[in-house]
């Protein structure tokens, strides 16, 4: 059997070539290859693996090209130059390294402060150009200020450690950061308006997702303390570029420190010129320390797939091996469906997980189908979560997650996954089963039986049982153009509570999500999607 071939497009250590060569693999190192797209999509074909870093993009045309590819490998925690959902109905493994950059990431959220406090850019080009302006360049003490952390998971739990050492006050928003753990790493945790009321400098540490974006909006620049200074080596578009431009034009931002932008590479950008802005050009990992790691990683996690099966550290799939993925993945499917329903639910903080196994299930490696039920139920957040690192970043927050097996009958079903989202409001649950077919359903919502396949797009309806609340449903659906797959319904009895579960071809719009909204009979909506 010809060994399997691996190609590297981008620059990646001569030492992490070297291991894909040590374990039998043929690999070519092409380092620039990746920047030209055609001839990267007309050779792509011809390989098994694909080692990468930032710069190739791995599009939907580019995997069409594809015909016996199995895994992806980035060197580094983002996976935005992957399309991910294509990779993975072509069955090609998204491997990543989430945790070899962090400490070099953290470092580097720091050194972009002290340039801030102390203006360290401006005034070293104003020396070199013979100038010197000592009364000019004022800076500000660290000591003693208050630093505002937005997400304060494995990266933001590092800054803050460092700025505890620098001797300054630091308080934390994350929704999912439990009182427990905010008090083990000293730090004191906060609402989103009371950081921005309070602190002297802002950095943030969060991935980009739908409620994130922007989340430093021209409202929410509004609220901070005059005079603030905000550091921004995460993603772009998490701060409203043309608002804080606009803050700092005003004097009421301070000074602005940024390695990310919207739009990369950033030839332009309206917070260039600014005399209190600094700019880096996506540096957060690059150190010789977090390059040499990160790529060791990924050489060692595709060697690992390509010779053995094993998965590491995958977007799209669980660490299981290869003998156990036949059996586990529709339970993998199941349980991260499941998850990611009740996640879509909940709004306020997770304190835990559950997760109970009932039948034939309960005898599986429920690890994996564990990782997927967390990583589906902290997605909605956490973009970047996989089935590997679902579980280290729930602990990092402070979420219990629990484990209960029942090897016992399963009630009606040969095998039964439970699980319950214990948010600060209320609990969630929900069951669902995998039926001869293979194919995942859920079959339990609020202890209220139901039979529903999953779909890419559902409504979620709560209501009570009573006459006209189908045909009002269908009603405004069919008006605003959106066809019904799958109409699924349940109620604890008659009269009582009851819910609709449906499948959509098309999501919903706010205005058709008030028109249901408004029906007497219904108590809650909430869109979904898989």
């Amino acid at each position: 059997m010809a060994a399997p071939k691996v190609l590297i497009s981008d620059s990646l250590s001569n030492a992490a070539v070297q291991i894909f060569r040590d374990r039998g693999i043929d690999v070519d190192f092409f380092p620039n290859l990746g920047k030209d797209k055609d001839r990267f999509a007309a050779v792509i074909g011809h390989y098994d693996g694909l080692a990468i870093r930032s710069a190739t993009k791995v599009t939907q045309k580019v995997l069409a090209q594809t015909t016996r590819l199995k895994v992806i490998g980035r060197a580094g925690i983002g996976v935005d130059n992957v399309d991910v959902p294509a990779a993975t109905a072509r069955g090609v493994i998204v491997m990543n390294t989430p945790f070899g950059n962090s400490i070099t990431t953290a470092e580097h959220a720091v050194a972009m402060m002290f340039a801030l406090a102390r203006q360290i850019p401006q005034a070293d080009a104003s020396t070199q150009a013979g100038k010197w302006e000592k009364n000019r360049f004022m800076g500000v003490e660290m000591t003693g200020k208050t630093l505002g952390i937005i997400g304060c998971g494995n990266i933001g739990a590092i800054v803050a450690d460092r700025g505890i050492g620098l001797k300054l006050k630091v308080v934390a928003y994350d929704p999912y950061l439990s009182p427990e753990r905010a008090l083990e790493i000293g730090v004191e945790k906060v609402e989103l308006d009371a950081l921005l009321a309070r602190a002297d400098i802002i950095t943030l540490h969060v991935p980009m997702t739908d409620k994130t974006r922007n989340i430093l909006s021209a409202e929410n620049l509004a609220k901070t303390k005059p005079g603030v200074r905000i550091v921004n080596c995460a993603r772009g578009g998490l701060v409203d570029e043309v608002a804080l431009r606009a803050a700092l034009d005003s004097g009421h931002v301070a000074g602005a420190a940024f390695d990310v932008f919207i739009e990369e590479p950033a030839n332009t950008n309206p917070l260039f010129g600014h005399p209190n802005v600094i700019c880096t050009p996506h540096l957060g990992a690059s150190t010789n320390e977090a390059q040499e790691n990160v790529a060791l990683q990924v050489a060692e996690q595709m060697s690992d797939y390509l010779m053995t099966g094993a998965i590491t550290n995958a977007i799209n799939f669980p660490s299981i091996s290869a003998d156990e993925a036949p059996r586990l993945k529709p339970f993998v499917a199941l349980a991260e469906k499941l998850g990611s329903f009740l996640g879509q639910l909940t709004d306020a903080p997770i304190k835990g997980i559950r997760i109970t196994y009932e039948g034939a299930v309960a005898g599986m490696n429920t690890r994996a189908l564990t990782a997927a039920a967390v990583t589906g139920a902290l997605r909605p957040f956490l973009q970047d979560i996989n089935m590997v690192s679902a579980p280290a970043l729930a602990r990092e927050r402070g979420i219990v997650v629990d484990e209960i097996k029942r090897e016992g009958g399963a009630s009606d079903y040969e095998s039964v996954v439970r699980i319950t989202v214990d948010a600060e409001d209320m609990p969630r649950d929900a069951a669902g089963t995998v039926f001869h077919d293979g194919k995942p359903r859920i079959i339990e919502i609020r202890s209220i039986a139901i039979d529903a396949a999953f779909a890419p797009h559902m409504l979620y309806v709560r209501n009570h049982d009573k006459p006209g609340f189908i045909g009002r449903l269908g009603t405004i659906l069919g008006e605003a153009g959106v066809n019904v797959a799958t109409f699924n319904l349940g109620r604890e009895e008659e009269g009582g509570n009851a819910i609709c579960f449906c499948a959509i071809d098309a999501p919903i719009s706010d205005s058709v999500r008030a028109e249901i909204e408004a029906i007497p009979q219904v108590k809650r909506v909430r869109p979904v999607s898989f």
